[in-house]
């Protein structure tokens, strides 16, 4: 019996492994393309791309792993049924009950997961992400510079390419500027061969210092353009933006706890929700994953889905109704939980319950 449940475990297991993979790469990947977008823009600096995708990767592992592992019961028991192992089980004396009993252990280790990632990991990834966001804000022009991209920085009405950067990037070749002045209608044209920077000791304001080039301003449309060369020409880089307002998703669960901000409250319950989840999808998966070998491998998937995508729903309306307090904080998000609950149970033990009481019916004339 003991090697029946490692089977049934060991195929659910590969099933949650081989389905959250796929599912973190495509949500990954989603997320990459828009940081990189960002890098491309030059509102992120090329080089933290990966570092912010490490430590959200925990985000996202708590909100994979519940589907995984709810995809990988269906996927798993589906295919037994489908191929009558689960028939075989069942004539050999393993009960429904037990299926269910030992899926829900298997289940309590994923939770953990969950509980652990949701609580404490993903918080302190999400403050390092916010860290590095910040630091980002406040670099100044010539450490967001990329070389080969035309980007809009931070001071304002500023484009500037570089063609190339030195390997110590404290080097531009290259060097292109156009700076548009709203006040006046000027703009200004800069081209140079190289460019540094240097930081005035006294004041701690930054310049770019620009070599060997030429110097275009006047009004757009007009003739009367101002034409200066210079073999060293100085412009003032400006810092980044301040630290902005702090993420909910950033704060650690022990200082949510102790926040009586709505908002905090609401993230706070989200938190537990994750791991709540698991338990509750594993008895909806194992009575979901009863298929008919004549309806196909996949005929359950749809429902099924459909089932998890309005618990997800409900949960989000939920949070965003206990942040706006329009539910006490002691309902909070459970009621989803016990409405599902509630369904799982009845899936499990209803249709049982209906065919005792057909039965009890049917023997009553005859009594």
């Amino acid at each position: 019996m003991t090697l029946i449940f490692r089977y049934l475990t060991r195929q659910v297991m590969i099933s949650m492994l081989a389905v959250s993979s796929i599912l973190l790469l495509v949500f990954m990947s989603g997320r990459f393309i828009k940081y990189l977008a960002d890098a491309a823009a030059g509102e992120l600096s090329g080089d933290v791309l990966f570092q912010i995708m490490a430590y959200r990767f925990p985000g996202f592992l708590e909100l994979i792993l519940p589907l995984g592992f709810f995809i990988g019961i269906l996927l798993a028991y589906g295919r037994m049924y489908l191929e009558s192992e689960m028939t075989v089980l069942f004539a050999c004396g393993v009960s429904e009950r037990q299926v269910v009993g030992q899926t829900l252990v298997g289940s309590l280790l994923v939770m953990l997961v969950v509980g652990a990632t949701s609580l404490y990991i993903s918080p302190w990834g999400m403050e390092k992400v916010e860290a590095i966001f910040n630091e980002q804000r406040q670099a100044t022009e010539f450490e967001m510079l990329a070389p080969g991209r035309f980007q809009e920085l931070g001071s304002g009405n500023r484009v500037t390419y570089t063609q190339s950067l030195s390997d110590d990037k404290q080097e531009l070749r290259g060097v292109f500027i156009a700076e548009f002045s709203p006040d006046d209608n000027q703009l200004t044209l800069i081209s140079a061969d190289t460019g540094s920077q240097f930081v005035d000791d006294e004041t701690g304001s930054r310049f770019l210092v620009l070599e060997n080039g030429t110097r275009f301003q006047g009004v757009p449309g007009r003739l009367d353009y101002d034409v200066a060369e210079y073999d060293a020409y100085g412009l003032k880089v400006s810092g980044g933006e301040g630290r902005t307002r702090r993420l909910d998703e950033a704060i650690s669960t022990r200082a949510l706890m102790e926040s009586t901000d709505p908002d905090h409250r609401a993230t706070l319950h989200w938190r537990f929700s994750l791991p709540l989840i698991v338990p509750i999808v594993t008895l909806l998966a194992v009575r979901l994953s009863r298929v008919n070998p004549r309806q196909g491998r996949f005929f359950h998937l749809l429902p099924a889905m459909l089932l998890y995508i309005m618990y997800l729903g409900l949960l989000i309306v939920a949070r965003d109704a206990l942040a706006a307090e329009q539910v006490p904080e002691w309902v909070g998000m459970f009621w989803v939980h016990l409405l599902f609950l509630g369904l799982a149970l009845w899936l499990q033990l209803g249709p049982a319950w209906l065919r005792r009481r057909r039965l009890q019916r049917e023997a009553e004339p005859h009594a």
